[in-house]
């Protein structure tokens, strides 16, 4: 590429970048501060509607069946309507049930709108990573998915002293403070729904903020990589779904979100449970602690990722990282190395996200990946009811968490294992092709 091509590409993709992340990274913490502030609810909550660690782990993870019943039909018919017009419904639908979740009653108002909260936010994240695949090339994608869901550990970070100030200081009208917590970090999700449906562009073919030769320049080099992928396939909705790549990359997904998830939600009681002194405000800034630790442990790691195109190693690390880190802080009775342990182990998680992502657009094509995305975020995501629920009933049957991370643990190692079994695979299918095929099979997903 000569200068002005190199000058070219990058005005280009500054523009890109900066019109699209630091939206959609917006659009993503006002997503999860939606679905994990029920952690932070709980530390009133639960005493309140008088809920058992169990039914606490119930309503946590309800929110992940009705994601995984519908994350697909979502993703499909954001193909038909449009990532503008789709993703802003999903905002607006799942502010309108944030917002009432403040009013339940009891447990099975709880059960009955965290479900409803996963039905309505079903296909959030796989759509924002397909409309990534209409703007960014595949060496870009780590390091953009990335900037993106950075934003769940930074949801962590303001969302924790956030929400327990809230709890601890707004008691309007006599209402209890973690209701006012829930309406008023909902609402939020309706007002960007209306922004997302003018602010979003649809392609870079409608992009009016970027030049002629910037928009002919940027659809030819998407084209163009899409046109030199000898070896992706195109598969439909049904095969794409039954793909053994696809179920095998869901199956480590869904361990890994077991893990994940439980430890995300029940971290505010986590915390709470080092000393009977702490304020709710406290516990929410010491949960930013981990998450900071988090953020930028997996922005290094994604871009070491993007640097040397390995994705497998770069997935499979993170996670023995995350289990080593998980079951030193259920061992130890120290709150200190706890909560270090739990730092690290957070770092592992978040930095195993990002390589993880940038492997089925490797192997299938724009359309299939979108399924394939959107059933391995589904599938994957199950296993956020699991982890809380697996948490929840622990703790009830030994009084404590730390039989819980333990579990949690386990299950990391399991999938550490899982994608190293997907990488010695790749090598035994490759063999007789590696010499003449390097290039095309550098960092490639299992044939």
């Amino acid at each position: 590429m000569n200068d002005t091509g190199a000058v070219l590409e990058k005005q280009t993709m500054r523009k890109v970048t900066m019109r699209i992340i630091p939206f959609t990274f917006l659009l993503y913490i006002i997503s999860y501060l939606d679905r994990a502030n029920i952690g932070y609810a709980a530390l009133q909550m639960n005493k309140d509607l008088a809920l058992s660690a169990e039914v606490f782990g119930i309503v946590s993870g309800i929110f992940f069946i009705g994601y995984f019943l519908f994350e697909v039909p979502s993703n499909i018919l954001m193909m038909k309507f449009g990532a503008r017009v789709w993703i802003a419904r999903i905002l607006i639908t799942w502010g309108i049930v944030s917002v009432l979740t403040g009013f339940a009653q009891n447990e099975v108002h709880l059960y009955i709108l965290r479900f409803l909260l996963g039905v309505a936010e079903a296909g959030f994240f796989p759509g924002i990573i397909l409309y990534f695949t209409y703007w960014f090339r595949s060496k870009e994608q780590a390091t953009t998915v990335a900037l993106f869901t950075a934003a769940i550990p930074v949801s962590y970070i303001i969302g924790a002293p956030l929400s327990t100030w809230i709890m601890d200081h707004i008691q309007w009208w006599g209402i209890q403070g973690w209701r006012w917590m829930l309406i008023l970090e909902g609402a939020p999700a309706v007002i960007m729904g209306i922004v997302t449906y003018f602010y979003l562009t649809e392609r870079p073919e409608n992009a009016k903020w970027l030049t002629d030769e910037e928009k002919s320049w940027l659809i030819s080099s998407l084209k163009e990589e899409r046109e030199s992928r000898k070896n992706v396939k195109h598969l439909s909705t049904l095969k794409a779904l039954a793909d053994p790549k696809v179920l095998f990359l869901s199956v480590i997904y869904f361990v890994y979100q077991t893990g994940s998830l439980g430890v995300g939600y029940w971290m505010p009681q986590i915390i709470k449970g080092f000393s009977g002194k702490l304020t709710n405000t406290e516990v929410g800034l010491i949960g930013m602690i981990p998450y900071i630790i988090a953020t930028i442990g997996m922005i290094v790691w994604s871009r070491r990722s993007d640097r040397t195109g390995e994705r497998q190693l770069h997935s499979a690390i993170p996670l023995l990282v995350a289990g080593l880190g998980l079951v030193s802080a259920g061992i130890t009775k120290n709150p200190y190395f706890a909560l270090l342990f739990i730092s690290i182990s957070l770092a592992g998680m978040y930095s195993f996200k990002s390589p993880f992502w940038a492997l089925p657009s490797l192997f299938l094509t724009q359309s299939s990946a979108a399924v394939a995305i959107a059933a391995i975020n589904s599938v994957g995501n199950l296993g956020g009811f699991v982890g809380p629920y697996a948490i929840g009933a622990l703790k009830d049957a030994t009084g404590s968490t730390e039989a819980g991370l333990v579990f949690l643990s386990v299950l990391l190692f399991i999938s550490f294992i899982m994608v190293l079994l997907m990488r010695l695979e790749k090598r035994q299918g490759f063999s007789k092709h590696q010499a003449s095929q390097s290039n095309q099979l550098k960092g490639e997903v299992v044939k």
